[in-house]
């Protein structure tokens, strides 16, 4: 997968580079197909900020994590487009279950 990174302060190094493919192939993980991720990283006084916008087929992903360790924030952002895939995912079944229950007490009313 191709990961479109840009950042106005720091140069990206491969070591930053890889930190983020790795991140993101853990997202591949959950198979659900993400489109053209794009990742800035910027800094503000002693803060990294990584953000990032992911299309998925039914919709697009964004999250944003600061702290002062850019490793740190890579990681974080990675717990947050995680738990939105899952959160994405688990969506119809949620609905599926959440209408199951619903219904049984209006049958067992009849």
């Amino acid at each position: 997968m191709k990961i479109e990174m840009t950042s106005k302060i720091i140069d990206i190094t491969p070591a930053i580079r890889e930190r983020i493919e790795s991140r993101f192939e853990k997202l591949e993980r959950l198979q659900v197909p993400l489109i053209t991720p794009h990742v800035i990283i910027s800094k503000e006084r002693l803060m990294y900020i990584v953000e990032a916008t992911v299309g998925i087929p039914n919709g697009k992903l964004f999250a944003q994590a600061e702290h002062e360790d850019l490793y740190a924030a890579i990681t974080d952002l990675g717990q947050k487009l995680e738990r939105q895939l899952n959160r994405h995912t688990e969506k119809p079944i949620a609905r599926r279950a959440a209408g199951k229950e619903v219904a049984q007490p209006d049958e067992a009313d009849a």
